[in-house]
């Protein structure tokens, strides 16, 4: 520095680590929710996410934003988006790694990133043993959101088209011939981000248009209309014409939309690409300018007689929808708890390095608190989102079928309002170097740009409380609750409190003016029970003393002095 001073006491970055070997509470997780799975490839890609180069192209896709080109050079529409290289060698992962259609297709010839085959589209690995619906291994979707999860903590944006894609591959099959032709190609794990036929793509992704400027998640409001317009093989054939406020990823393949038909609202599929090589009637009007999230294009289009064909029946648009949301609002909770678990590491090893008043930060008492109760928090949201998961790879089960109805919306409400004031204060355990866009530790603010919209997309808090009214009103769904919590009985005074009183509130709730309280309380309960099954006792008596016997204050680094600190903090350490 030319003499004026040296440079210390800046802590190196967390780079060039395993996110999977070194996150011992995910790997609990997996191991009572799925104790047959296979970590290896898990492992290999957290190895690989946790890479200088792969940490480099997150950067690079977030400061060079998408940029639309609506018309060429001659006038010409084009309604196409130009996304920087970085962008697509995230996409290239996430797809070679099955994120976008693990539990729908048969194993493929691939093996996931990071080992001895990265990068090679000719590398081969023995195919894995197909679960319930054909995925890989026993548990193929919780072995996605592990993956997911660990995908997430590197960079979020991308997964938006990986997240939609695997929520609409199984909407399809309510109309067989599209599905057929496409369910191998989006099932696929090559990536093709070229403006052609699907046909003529080794691989392709789907995204979704529900809302409009007038209504938002009231879908029902919403004013594009479906013309019938013949048939053929693909089924009944319709004109749209209309617009979508939020409109995400647009340069994906197809869509699955909503739009007012002669009975109602329905669901269609419309491609970008028609089947005799033309481009679709669809409108790029501008890109947003968001808070976040901003390596994702997210876009408002209008339809000018788009041609797109019915899925489902007509006037069934919402169920069709609903089914969907369901798998895109456990993507919402997946998400946030790995950048929960980012922001905790960039935390602990900030603290870690760094020295203050004559220690090091993670030694000093107050901010022991505080990282112990933001490890508390993240692995909460950990357990409750696996969890979920393991839901949809048992959905034969009675059992398996009122979790999936009930945590859904409770773990997409609780985990992702938690996740603002979680960034925040693991943002300010870095002082000022947490503030700022640049460097290793820039990630942190992206993180706490990223925050709030899995909060928001797929339904804000209201909608989740509401989807979890609608849930109750299924038989037996305090039953079902009573079960769930039933190995954590007799554990913790204050769960037993807590589990004794639900089931009476849930078969009683008629009032939606207690459900988002409904929703907090069902989570917390659900997330003790899965600490005491899964967790070391340091960590279920921490966090039912704070949670739920009130041994803690309205902010985190509030835990009661009692608490295991060291141990907390040891089992949360990324490296």
């Amino acid at each position: 520095m030319n003499g004026t001073h040296d440079v210390f006491n800046q802590p190196a970055p967390l780079v060039d680590y395993n996110l999977f070997e070194t996150n011992r509470p995910l790997r609990d997780a997996l191991k009572f929710n799925a104790p047959s799975l296979a970590t290896a490839e898990l492992s290999a890609l957290g190895a690989t996410l946790g890479s200088a180069d792969m940490q480099t192209h997150a950067r690079l896709a977030n400061t060079h934003t998408p940029q639309l080109h609506s018309h060429d050079r001659f006038g010409r529409r084009m309604d196409q988006v130009e996304f920087h290289p970085s962008y697509h060698e995230l996409m290239k992962l996430a797809t070679r790694t099955g994120l976008h259609g693990t539990p729908w297709g048969n194993p493929h010839p691939n093996p996931l990133p990071g080992g001895e085959g990265i990068n090679k589209p000719g590398a081969s690995s023995p195919p894995l043993p197909q679960g319930e619906d054909g995925g890989e291994g026993s548990s193929p979707h919780v072995l996605r959101a592990a993956g997911f999860m660990l995908f997430t903590e590197l960079e979020p944006s991308t997964l938006c088209p990986i997240s939609m894609t695997y929520a609409v591959t199984p909407a399809l099959r309510s109309n067989a011939a599209i599905h057929a032709e496409w369910a191998p190609k989006l099932t696929s794990r090559a990536y093709d981000p070229a403006l052609k036929l699907f046909s003529e793509k080794a691989g392709v992704t789907m995204g979704m248009g529900m809302t409009e400027k007038q209504g938002g998640s009231d879908v029902r409001a919403n004013t594009t209309q479906a013309a019938a317009n013949g048939s053929d093989a693909w089924g009944p054939r319709y004109r749209l014409t209309g617009h979508k406020w939020f409109f995400s990823a647009p340069m994906c393949d197809a869509f699955l939309v909503l739009a007012q038909a002669p009975a109602g609202l329905s669901c269609f599929f419309l491609p970008r690409v028609l089947p005799d090589g033309s481009l679709n009637a669809i409108r790029i009007q501008r890109l947003k300018d968001k808070l976040g999230n901003k390596a994702n294009a997210s876009s408002e289009v209008e339809f000018e007689n788009a041609t797109a064909w019915l899925v489902g029946e007509e006037g069934r648009g919402v169920p069709q929808i609903l089914e969907m949301g369901t798998m895109t609002r456990l993507d919402c909770a997946l998400g946030t708890s790995g950048l929960m678990r980012q922001a905790l590491s960039i935390a602990l090893n900030h603290c870690a390095q760094r020295q203050a008043f004559g220690k090091p930060l993670i030694e000093q008492p107050l901010m022991r608190n505080v990282l112990a109760d933001l490890a508390l928090e993240s692995e909460a949201a950990t357990a409750l989102s696996i969890r979920l998961a393991r839901a949809f790879d048992n959905s034969a089960d009675p059992h398996e079928q009122a979790m999936a109805r009930l945590l859904t919306p409770v773990a997409k409400f609780w985990i992702c309002k938690r996740g603002s004031h979680f960034a925040q204060e693991a943002m300010e355990c870095l002082g000022g170097n947490g503030y700022v866009e640049e460097g290793g530790e820039g990630i942190m603010a992206r993180i706490y740009r990223e925050m709030p919209l899995n909060s928001i997309w797929e339904g804000a808090g209201n909608i989740m409380a509401l989807d979890l009214l609608r849930a109750l009103r299924k038989a037996d769904a305090g039953a079902a609750l009573a079960r769930e919590l039933a190995p954590a009985k007799g554990a913790h005074p204050a769960l037993d409190r807590l589990a004794a009183a639900l089931p009476t509130r849930v078969e009683e709730m008629a009032t939606e003016m207690e459900a988002r309280r409904l929703a907090q309380d069902v989570a917390l309960a659900v997330q003790a029970a899965l600490l005491y099954q899964s967790a070391p006792a340091a960590v279920f008596s921490a966090f039912c003393d704070s949670r739920l016997a009130g041994n803690w204050g309205q902010a985190f680094g509030t835990l009661g002095a009692g608490a295991d600190f060291d141990a907390l903090i040891t089992r949360a350490m990324p490296r």
